[in-house]
């Protein structure tokens, strides 16, 4: 079977990066995708675009800048970047002392991310807003965005032990009214 990335050695077009070849999502919270259809790549290639990065500090740049709410896995992010090395689009350098290789864009990945513009400009949006625009650049702060997630945990941790009794489940339903009762107050 023919490599779908082999039409052109050094050419790749929007639609090679198919759901298999780079969504990456691990997302706290469940949920959808941030980066269907390879749009990851698009935001690796813009990151290193505008700072040479090496994958940690690509991984930890996109959960920053989702307020947490997500983060590309290691095994997506690292197979993209050698992938994206050997179609022309990212130059390896040295690895620094804690042998991490970093990577700069080439002048055919700047050139890719010009023809896909729009796509690039709609993965952006994304990476800058959340999955529904209104992520942490968008009105939610970090810390109430932990928040949540911390509720959420602590509700499924205590949900997923022994069922409740009839006095601990109006216990629990308080807890959450009061709560609610609190924010709307604010």
């Amino acid at each position: 079977m023919k490599h779908p990335f082999h039409h052109h050695p050094h050419r790749m077009r929007a639609s090679d990066f198919g759901d298999a070849a780079g969504g990456g999502h691990t997302r706290r919270g469940g949920g959808g995708r941030i980066f269907s259809h390879g749009g990851l790549r698009f935001v690796l290639l813009h990151l290193i675009g505008e700072k040479a990065s090496h994958g940690y500090e690509l991984i930890k740049q996109i959960e920053e800048r989702l307020g947490g709410s997500y983060s590309p896995s290691p095994g997506t992010v690292y197979p993209t970047l050698t992938l994206l090395e050997e179609q022309g689009y990212l130059q390896g350098q040295s690895a620094d002392a804690g042998g991490r290789k970093s990577y700069a864009i080439t002048e055919g990945g700047r050139a890719f991310l010009e023809e896909n513009r729009s796509t690039v400009d709609a993965m952006l949006a994304r990476l800058n807003g959340g999955v529904d625009g209104a992520g942490a650049r968008g009105g939610r702060p970090p810390q109430v965005m932990r928040a949540i997630e911390n509720l959420k945990l602590a509700m499924r941790m205590r949900l997923s032990r022994e069922a409740l009794t009839p006095e601990q489940a109006n216990a629990f339903a308080a807890v959450l009214d009061h709560a609610a009762q609190q924010l709307e107050r604010i």
